[in-house]
């Protein structure tokens, strides 16, 4: 048994130490591969780096060369200027040589020239005393006997001759202003078509004329009220008629009449939401306006406010002639005969389309459309020259610019122009504004619509500002006044509307 431990643990150890030797031997001979791999890796770098080293010299050998070719390039093309700034310096140097040489030469001329001149001013001077001594005369006396005597001989001559000129000349120019008017207004032609105080609706059927008048007249009324209008339902078939002298309400009640036609709920609170809309319609018709006017011009730097009250202008009449298509006529017309006469035709045109922009604003502002106009130009600084252009058109201030007196020729040729006005019309329509006026002008008023033609004036006040017996009492003021004031055929039926509305949500 101890015999077999001594084996066992004799084994063992030689076991361990067959084992031992086994690693030492691979460990070394993983050692020296290792090793062989470094040195051929560290052989392959030293080569590779001698090839960089070796390319890098290469390449900076041949950038050198290169650079060192072209500075002898850069120094050769240096030299040639240097010769020839040289050459060129001495050419100037001779030829400042001859020009002060030139120059010295005029200079003793001049001197000359100077020295015989007050010689002969005093042998004229000599002269003139030896006439003085043998005529008697002194020298300015001697000088107007001389121009009595000539004036006495050819008077009557030039004055035939100044007065032929003058007739010849007028009737030139005459001629030729003739011919340019002829020719601008040839040049721009356009239809005229005076603005009314209606607009016509047709209607999809005679069973419309029922809604639009709803139960005993609730939605017409409720319309007229919100709109300011008349609306008028007759015999005519599928057509009915608004009637109102202020076309931007006249053109809102008709949107909006329209819009409910097609809409087909015909109601109070319909009436009042389509109403909205047409305004805000309107509003944006009016900038196109704006914005296609100065388009249509060719002009492309007016401020956004400026564009806006000319679109404000398409609704805006002067004597039945649409302000902006008047505009816009006396701006082609300044602009052509600026160009025909040599003068700014840019100035021309800007004055002639802005010439009436107080008129977007001189319902609502007082003071007159002329004033008004100079004030919005100034306040959007727009170019002094056009200012001094626009305002001469009614003579209130004197011409300041040549193109003023275009603006008052083409503003006479648009407003002139056959079928282009009608005076009664304005004379109609400013009634109706002031009885607006006079009725806006008392204390509670909040909306006044003129309406059947002028023969009807409807007053809507604040009901907690006028009570029922106020109500009446400011319908009599208002006629009191208005026949104090204005003139007017037969008579005008003064109507105040006091409405209290309660409004609640169910939520």
């Amino acid at each position: 048994m101890s015999l077999l431990v001594v084996y066992v643990a004799s084994a063992t150890v030689l076991g361990v130490l067959a084992g031992f030797f086994l690693r030492k031997f691979l460990l070394q001979k993983t050692l020296k591969n290792l090793e062989k791999d470094v040195s051929e890796k560290i052989t392959k770098a030293e080569d590779q780096s001698k090839a960089i080293l070796l390319e890098a010299k290469n390449k900076s050998l041949s950038l050198i060369s290169k650079a060192e070719d072209e500075i002898k390039n850069e120094k050769f093309q240096l030299r040639k200027t240097q010769e020839r700034l040289l050459q060129k310096e001495a050419f100037l140097d001779e030829r400042t040589k001859k020009l002060d040489e030139k120059e010295d030469k005029l200079m003793q001329q001049v001197e000359k020239v100077r020295a015989i001149k007050v010689e002969l001013e005093n042998h004229q001077e000599k002269q003139l005393k030896k006439l003085e001594e043998v005529s008697g005369l002194k020298r300015e006396a001697a000088k107007q006997e001389l121009i009595n005597q000539l004036e006495d001989k050819y008077h009557a001559d030039l004055f035939e001759v100044v007065k032929r000129m003058e007739k010849d000349r007028l009737e030139e120019t005459e001629k030729k202003a003739a011919e340019l008017v002829a020719t601008v207004i040839q040049r721009y032609s356009r239809s005229h078509i005076g603005e009314v105080t209606t607009s016509i609706i047709s209607l999809p059927n005679e069973d419309v004329k029922g809604k639009i008048i709803g139960k005993e007249g609730r939605n017409i009324r409720h319309f007229e009220k919100l709109t300011g209008v008349e609306v008028v339902i007759d015999e005519t078939p599928d057509s009915i008629m608004i009637s109102c002298f202020d076309p931007v309400r006249r053109e809102v009640a008709k949107v909006a009449l329209e819009e409910l036609m097609q809409d087909g709920r015909i109601q109070p609170a319909r009436i009042e939401e389509k109403i909205e809309e047409a305004k805000r319609k309107v509003n944006q018709r009016i900038k196109e306006a704006g914005e296609q006017s100065v388009y249509e011009l060719g002009i492309v730097d007016f401020p956004p406010e400026i564009i806006h009250l000319l679109g404000r202008m398409t609704f805006r009449t002067s004597y039945g002639q649409n302000a902006l298509v008047h505009s816009i006529e006396v701006a082609f017309i300044s602009g052509m005969l600026a160009k025909e006469l040599g003068m700014n035709p840019e100035i021309a045109k800007k004055a002639g389309l802005l010439h009436d922009i107080g008129k977007a604003v001189d319902h609502e502002i007082e003071g007159n459309h002329l004033e008004l106009g100079m004030k919005i130009l100034q306040k959007y600084k727009l170019d002094e020259n056009i200012i001094l252009a626009m305002r001469s058109h009614h003579e209130d201030y004197p011409v300041a610019i040549p193109e003023a007196y275009l603006i008052n020729a083409a503003d006479a040729i648009s407003a002139s122009r056959p079928g282009a006005r009608r005076e009664s019309l304005e004379s109609y329509v400013k009634r109706l504004g002031d009885l607006e006026k006079i009725a806006l002008d008392f204390k509670g008023v909040d909306k006044a619509y003129a309406i059947q033609a002028g023969r009807e004036l409807r007053v809507f006040v604040s009901p907690e500002s006028i009570s029922d017996f106020e109500a009446s009492k400011l319908a009599r003021e208002i006629a009191i006044k208005i026949q104090n004031e204005l003139k007017y055929p037969g008579e005008i039926r003064v109507v105040v509307f006091r409405e209290t509305r309660a409004v609640e949500y169910a939520r």
